[in-house]
């Protein structure tokens, strides 16, 4: 499997978003910090099995940029072990930031989406309206 596309800009925060984002990698990450850098499935995808095959590729992806380990064991039924690596650690204070600020604003945030608000106006408009006001 090759690597996935990085961006080529120099923003940091551009490839740290690349390498974390989508729907499954932060989650993953987040629950292998949690349980104390081990998580075991039973089988690749575990609890997101449903969601097949999307995990297993954004696992995989995880394993080929050196953030996690994975170890099969030749057991019936399959079950895989993976853990962070120890650059797979530095990004515990980057996750831990992310849950304070979730748990801090999610309120405001499930407020703004459910009042329609997180729809009506583009990011781009936001941002150029924050400027304006500052």
């Amino acid at each position: 499997m090759a690597l996935m596309k990085l961006p080529t800009t120099p923003c940091p925060v551009a490839l740290t978003s690349r390498v974390m984002g989508g729907k499954w990698k932060a989650r993953m990450v987040w629950a292998l910090i949690r349980t104390e850098n081990v998580a075991l499935f039973a089988n690749p995808c575990g609890v997101l099995a449903d969601q097949r095959p999307h995990p297993v590729e954004r696992l995989k992806e995880l394993e080929e940029l050196g953030l996690i380990s994975r170890k099969e064991y030749p057991v019936v039924p399959p079950k895989t072990e993976y853990k962070l690596t120890m650059l797979g650690r530095t990004l515990e204070p980057v996750m831990a930031a992310m849950a304070d600020w979730g748990t801090i604003h999610r309120a405001k945030i499930v407020d703004a989406a459910g009042n329609g608000r997180a729809r009506r106006q583009p990011v781009s408009q936001t941002f150029e309206g924050n400027r304006s006001r500052n």
